[in-house]
């Protein structure tokens, strides 16, 4: 957050002159109007606008049901994960927001260049890998000591789980996550410079009774081939797409191959329960339809045509008389 923070002795001082009347609240309403200038920093840049973060947001949002998804099948335990926030930091702030034990998948997402950095809390992680070595969920978090048999367990989760972040960004990009390396000390990455602008998304994640954070880091070099898909005007347009004709043709082709329900209704009556019951073979039930009178051909469950029954060769069959129009059904 940006803004000054007053020490101690200031906001004595602050006090002070209210209570003696040197100076008033209006004074300082009016001097807080006063200030024209904002301090900018140059070492937190912000290189995404309001509206692409939000667009990340709902991105990730969605990325956060499918991991629920997700982890709920291979984990059978009852699993939670949604956003917690979604800020542009320079990577520096990041590394030093996480644990100096922690476990980190490096994935590149091609074709896009650099890589993405997936951070799981140990808790979270240990969690994860307890229940799926048919365990209760129990934590341990020792990750510095990860056998090979963990840490390639551990491996494949996350790799498969990575694989939603390919849906959930069907919408702005076509990637293809690659798991390249696990490290579980921060102090190692050296990915990009520690003044690079990243996006990192936090999740809220809880494992039976386990809760913890998982965070993914974005690198703005990562984004930037792709920025203009994130604005709000890219997603409207792609979600009119405009069926071309050969795909019109092939729809139209496709919806005359159904197979449509043809019935014919003699008539139609009302009886008892109790006569139902008693019904026999050879009992003859009346019908509210005349002889004289044409049948109603429904198609596909509406009444289409009227129609007078006969014979085509050895089968039954029915000619069509005239057709029905009713409101929007008539199509």
């Amino acid at each position: 957050m940006a803004g000054d923070v007053l020490s101690q002795s200031e906001i004595d001082a602050l006090l002070s002159a209210l209570s003696t009347g040197e100076m008033t609240a209006d004074d300082i309403k009016k001097e807080e109007e006063s200030k024209k200038v904002k301090v900018y920093d140059f070492k937190r840049a912000l290189r995404f606008s309001k509206d692409q973060i939000r667009s990340l947001t709902r991105i990730h949002e969605n990325f956060a049901r499918l991991l629920t998804t997700f982890f709920s099948a291979q984990l059978r335990t009852y699993v939670q994960i949604t956003v917690a926030s979604v800020d542009q930091i320079p990577f520096e702030e990041f590394i030093r927001s996480i644990p100096n034990m922690t476990l980190i998948n490096v994935f590149e997402v091609p074709p896009l260049d650099g890589n993405i950095l997936m951070e799981i809390n140990p808790n979270i992680a240990y969690s994860m890998l307890d229940r799926l070595m048919g365990g209760t969920g129990a934590s341990h978090s020792n990750v510095d000591n990860l056998t090979e048999i963990e840490t390639k367990i551990m491996t494949n989760l996350f790799e498969r789980s990575f694989d939603n972040l390919r849906e959930a960004w069907a919408n702005i990009a076509d990637i293809d996550p690659i798991l390249t390396e696990l490290e579980v000390n921060p102090q190692f990455l050296q990915m990009i410079s520690p003044n690079e602008t990243v996006v990192v998304i936090s999740f809220n994640s809880i494992i039976g009774e386990t809760s913890g954070m998982i965070n993914i880091c974005i690198p703005h070099v990562v984004l930037e081939p792709i920025v203009p898909n994130l604005s709000v005007r890219y997603w409207m347009q792609s979600n009119k797409k405009e069926v071309s004709p050969e795909q019109a043709a092939i729809i139209e082709r496709r919806v005359k191959q159904s197979d449509l329900e043809v019935i014919a209704e003699l008539g139609n009556t009302e009886i008892s329960i109790e006569d139902f019951l008693l019904m026999q073979v050879g009992d003859v039930v009346q019908l509210n339809q005349k002889i004289s009178q044409p049948l109603i051909l429904n198609v596909g469950g509406i009444p289409k045509f009227t129609v007078q029954p006969g014979k085509l060769k050895k089968s039954m069959a029915v000619q069509v008389l005239e057709s029905l129009k009713g409101g929007d059904d008539d199509e």
